[in-house]
Protein backbone atom coordinates (compact mmCIF):
# COMPACT_ATOMS: atom_id res chain seq x y z
CA UNK A 1 0.00 0.00 0.00
CA UNK A 2 1.47 3.51 -1.11
CA UNK A 3 1.55 6.35 1.89
CA UNK A 4 1.59 9.96 1.18
CA UNK A 5 0.85 12.88 3.54
CA UNK A 6 -1.58 15.21 3.23
CA UNK A 7 1.11 17.68 1.48
CA UNK A 8 1.68 15.17 -1.04
CA UNK A 9 -1.14 14.04 -1.32
CA UNK A 10 -2.93 17.22 -1.82
CA UNK A 11 0.41 18.02 -4.73
CA UNK A 12 0.11 14.70 -6.57
CA UNK A 13 -3.55 13.92 -6.27
CA UNK A 14 -4.11 13.00 -9.76
CA UNK A 15 -1.33 10.33 -10.00
CA UNK A 16 -3.20 9.00 -6.67
CA UNK A 17 -6.37 8.70 -8.38
CA UNK A 18 -4.40 6.86 -11.42
CA UNK A 19 -2.90 4.37 -8.86
CA UNK A 20 -6.26 3.77 -7.14
CA UNK A 21 -7.51 3.12 -10.89
CA UNK A 22 -5.08 0.39 -10.85
CA UNK A 23 -6.55 -1.30 -8.03
CA UNK A 24 -3.87 -0.18 -5.62
CA UNK A 25 -5.04 1.48 -2.15
CA UNK A 26 -3.36 5.04 -1.01
CA UNK A 27 -2.82 5.64 2.77
CA UNK A 28 -2.94 9.54 3.40
CA UNK A 29 -0.87 10.17 6.68
CA UNK A 30 -0.74 13.46 8.89
CA UNK A 31 2.58 13.49 10.86
CA UNK A 32 2.91 10.22 10.54
CA UNK A 33 -0.59 9.08 11.48
CA UNK A 34 -3.23 7.62 9.02
CA UNK A 35 -6.28 9.70 8.30
CA UNK A 36 -7.75 8.84 5.53
CA UNK A 37 -7.29 6.14 2.24
CA UNK A 38 -8.06 6.30 -1.18
CA UNK A 39 -9.36 2.96 -2.33
CA UNK A 40 -11.05 1.88 -6.06
CA UNK A 41 -14.33 2.23 -6.23
CA UNK A 42 -16.64 -0.46 -7.54
CA UNK A 43 -16.25 -1.03 -11.39
CA UNK A 44 -19.75 -1.34 -12.81
CA UNK A 45 -18.31 -4.85 -14.30
CA UNK A 46 -18.75 -5.97 -10.65
CA UNK A 47 -22.39 -4.89 -10.35
CA UNK A 48 -25.11 -7.66 -10.88
CA UNK A 49 -28.27 -6.90 -11.74
CA UNK A 50 -29.77 -10.03 -12.17
CA UNK A 51 -31.31 -10.12 -8.26
CA UNK A 52 -34.05 -8.65 -9.81
CA UNK A 53 -34.63 -10.98 -13.07
CA UNK A 54 -37.97 -12.56 -13.31
CA UNK A 55 -39.80 -9.12 -11.43
CA UNK A 56 -41.38 -7.66 -14.59
CA UNK A 57 -42.48 -8.73 -17.67
CA UNK A 58 -43.33 -7.09 -21.26
CA UNK A 59 -46.81 -8.40 -22.55
CA UNK A 60 -47.48 -9.30 -25.94
CA UNK A 61 -50.06 -6.25 -26.49
CA UNK A 62 -47.34 -4.28 -25.41
CA UNK A 63 -47.00 -1.93 -28.89
CA UNK A 64 -50.70 -2.32 -29.39
CA UNK A 65 -52.43 0.81 -29.83
CA UNK A 66 -54.39 2.67 -26.57
CA UNK A 67 -57.89 2.90 -26.68
CA UNK A 68 -59.28 6.28 -27.83
CA UNK A 69 -60.94 6.84 -24.14
CA UNK A 70 -57.54 6.75 -22.78
CA UNK A 71 -55.97 8.63 -25.61
CA UNK A 72 -57.75 11.09 -24.02
CA UNK A 73 -56.68 11.71 -20.79
CA UNK A 74 -52.82 12.33 -22.55
CA UNK A 75 -54.57 15.15 -24.35
CA UNK A 76 -56.93 17.38 -21.65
Amino acid sequence: MKSASVGEAKAHFSALIKRAEAGEEVLITRSGAPVARIVPAKSAKERSFANDEGLGFVGDDFDKPLPPELLKQFYR
